[in-house]
């Protein structure tokens, strides 16, 4: 009978650091490096960043950019808020493979385009596929 309560305190001893080993295992598979997406610092967005553009001028973009993964590619989408027709939407590829980039750009706003209120998205896409998206409000005038 002493041999039972031996056997059965071990055998509790046992299933005991099974369990508390699964966990211990479980919980390090869990532990995954952070993701780190690119950051993305929108310094200037129309002169002096008034985040306002005028039709036949251009619209002036600044932005600094840290990519831990490397620039892959940016996108600027432009579009109305109402029912303005003229959109914007580009992809610059020139920034790839650097970690760290300013983005300088001047956006042509074309004749045809009308006056109003805009939607603007700057997105960042590192080469391991992970995105980071700034927005604004933009204004086109006259």
């Amino acid at each position: 009978m002493l041999n039972k309560l031996n056997f059965n305190k071990m055998k509790s001893k046992l299933t005991f650091l099974s369990i508390v080993l699964a966990a211990a295992i479980f919980s390090l598979n869990s532990c995954k490096e952070d993701v780190q997406k690119p950051q993305i610092t929108l310094t200037e967005l129309g002169l002096n960043n008034s985040k306002i553009a005028y039709i036949g001028g251009d619209l002036h973009v600044e932005a600094d950019i840290v990519a831990e993964g490397n620039i892959k590619t940016v996108v600027i989408e432009i579009h109305p808020e109402g029912n303005a027709s003229w959109e914007f939407d580009t992809i610059y590829n020139e920034f790839a493979g650097l970690k760290n980039a300013t983005f300088h750009k001047h956006i042509d706003i074309p004749l045809t385009a009308e006056a109003g209120d805009y939607h603007f998205h700057f997105t960042v896409t590192d080469q391991n596929g992970n995105q980071t998206l700034v927005e604004s409000e933009l204004e086109i005038k006259e």
